[in-house]
């Protein structure tokens, strides 16, 4: 039984081989960022950045259809210009960054769907907007692959100063007054860039799932920063295969499965983490009752 449900499928078709090793590749990357953003209280940002490359992605498609290489620089292009429109508003007005990224992002979710509405049928607009995991090639699997080595190199290179920026930016900005700055454009460009290898497995929709829900799982465990990444990263893992797994098992879709799965294993931590967790809590107060009424 657990053969066939956790290997079988794998071991059987190369589709399943592809969508999981594309899946295992973004979730070491993503899993990192998703950490960072959740220290920076930027959780929501990742959302409205994976809605907001839409518009870039639907200019790639109209002029050179599902061309990988086009929709993917179509989407850079759109996620970092959305990234910089946003950060000069909240430097130059009273908005915050979260106000400035709600309001660009729904607009270019609209302009997204009505570019690839004018000539694109409901069928390739479902597959922007949800992914194809399933019908993932070796060039796709190769650029996820890519993108996650790119991103884990200037991760580590970047680390203390995305630490230091995160938790110390005021300290960071009397030794440096550019560094905060570019710090953060760097990680805003690898965030960008991950969406953008995201969308073409899991669609613009449900590509932050893969890297908040298991960044949120993991610091209702861990005390420790290193702790937290890896426990991340290892929840982002198990929720792409079991839910690749339990998508072939089921005839579900695979990418709702992959972030359902992680969904699952958010409330599993919500309920039972060492550090935030409500059955503990419960019982510590039951506990506390019961010793006051005696």
């Amino acid at each position: 039984m657990i053969y066939h449900f956790f290997f079988e499928p794998f071991i059987a078709y190369g589709f399943m081989r592809r969508a999981l090793v594309a899946c295992l590749a973004l979730s070491i990357s993503t899993a990192p960022l998703g950490i960072f953003l959740l220290l920076r209280r930027m959780s929501l940002v990742g959302d409205a950045l994976s809605h907001a490359i839409l518009p870039g992605v639907a200019v790639g498609y109209l002029l050179a259809g599902m061309s990988l290489v086009a929709m993917g620089i179509g989407g850079f292009v759109a996620g970092v210009l959305v990234a910089l429109i946003s950060g000069l508003v909240s430097s130059r007005t009273n908005l915050k960054e979260d106000a400035s990224f709600a309001g660009f992002y729904l607009g270019s979710l609209a302009l997204g769907v009505t570019l690839i509405s004018l000539r694109g049928s409901s069928v390739d607009l479902l597959h922007l907007l949800f992914g194809s995991i399933l019908a993932v090639d070796s060039q796709s699997t190769i650029f996820v692959g890519v993108i996650a080595s790119v991103t884990l190199l200037i991760l580590a290179g970047l680390y203390r100063g995305l630490v230091m920026e995160t938790f110390d930016r005021s300290f960071l900005q009397v030794n440096n007054r550019l560094a905060p700055h570019l710090i953060h454009g760097v990680f805003l460009a690898l965030l960008v860039l991950n969406l953008v290898a995201g969308f073409q497995i899991l669609g613009t929709l449900m590509s932050v799932g893969l890297m908040m829900l298991p960044a949120v799982s993991a610091r209702c465990w861990a005390k420790t920063l290193p702790g937290a990444m890896f426990i991340a990263i290892v929840c982002g893992l198990l929720s792409a295969w079991i839910g690749l797994a339990w998508s072939f098992a089921a005839a579900l879709p695979a990418g709702p499965a992959i972030v359902l799965t992680a969904s699952v294993g958010f409330f599993i931590s919500i309920l039972f983490g060492s550090r935030s967790g409500l059955v503990r809590s419960l019982c510590r107060g039951l506990i506390t009752t019961s010793k006051g009424n005696k």
